[in-house]
């Protein structure tokens, strides 16, 4: 590849908390395929849109994540999720809140950037319109999974303090994605399926522009991850791509930009960044992070690097 065109890369994410050492498999698993599935769009020439799609979609499958299959129950035993995508070329995005009979809400929240003349759409609306693109519906139970069934009951008999103490922190295993193609262009994904006991309707960080997620082909694309309420505070993805405009180099503004959600916030969480370079950026404030990347002329020998924990 010349010196002068952009290197592709993907970097996934799979939530950011204290991760049960019991789990650790599953989730790292899932990430490297995630990231696989973007990068053999990428490998081929395809769109860094269409590489974190993909790369989401396989996660939003995997019952290890909080979103689509294996999502969190909301305060009424429901599953609500929320996503976005962000093209880089553009700034054109799309997102997608509160659906409750969507598998896949990151492909609902591209359509809804290419095809509903709109940026997000929620609920009931979101979902008819999903229908209205061919996209199908599901029953909603056929996104629970029995950890999270388990999880609620412990709740609702024994109490807050003890679930807590029970499970450790409440995982903040969102998902996301970024990319760069070879044509130099970024893109990022995001979703989730919320916090665990929200309050029906509650919307965090993950579909909300510039927050959950971010793409500028001037700068950097990122996907956060971690405690919606804070993140938004400091509209992080933003706040990172930001640092990078003005000449931090991606590492140094994923830390800074975490470093400033403890500082301002008190609030934990992780963060990806890719810069239009094709630099790295990967921060957090939590026991761990679960994340895979892949970039051309990788050393790893299966073309996926990844790694879980401080660092």
């Amino acid at each position: 590849m010349a010196m002068n065109q952009p290197s592709p890369t993907i970097i996934v994410h799979g939530g950011a908390y204290d991760i049960p050492m019991d789990t650790h498999e599953a989730v790292l698993a899932g990430c490297r395929q995630a990231a696989q599935a973007g990068w053999a769009i990428l490998a081929h020439g395809g769109s860094a849109l269409d590489a974190v799609e993909a790369a989401v979609r396989v996660m939003e499958d995997d019952p290890a994540f909080d979103a689509g299959v294996g999502s969190f129950l909301n305060a009424a035993g429901q599953v609500e999720l929320d996503a976005i995508v962000m093209d880089g070329r553009d700034l054109s995005f799309g997102a997608v809140a509160a659906v409750q009979r969507v598998r896949n809400p990151i492909t609902l929240a591209r359509l809804v950037m290419t095809r509903s003349g709109h940026a997000m759409l929620v609920g009931a609306g979101a979902e008819t319109f999903a229908h209205e693109c061919g996209l199908p519906l599901c029953p909603p139970e056929e996104l629970w999974v029995g950890r999270e069934l388990e999880r609620r009951q412990t709740w609702n008999a024994r109490g807050h303090a003890h679930a807590q103490s029970q499970s450790g922190t409440i995982p903040s295993d969102t998902v996301g994605a970024v990319a760069l193609d070879a044509a130099g262009n970024l893109a990022a994904a995001t979703s989730t399926g919320g916090t665990f006991n929200k309050l029906p309707g509650r919307v965090g960080d993950s579909p909300l522009v510039g927050c959950g997620a971010y793409a500028d082909n001037r700068s950097a694309a990122a996907s956060a991850t971690g405690l919606g309420e804070a993140l938004m505070k400091v509209v992080i993805s933003k706040t990172a791509c930001d640092l990078i405009a003005r000449g931090m180099a991606a590492q140094e503004a994923a830390d800074a930009a975490i470093a400033l959600l403890a500082e301002r916030t008190t609030g934990t969480g992780g963060l990806i960044v890719l810069d239009r370079l094709g630099r790295v950026g990967i921060a957090h404030n939590t026991p761990h992070i679960a994340y895979a990347t892949v970039a051309a002329g990788s050393k790893a020998s299966a073309g996926v690097e990844y790694s879980m924990g401080k660092r």
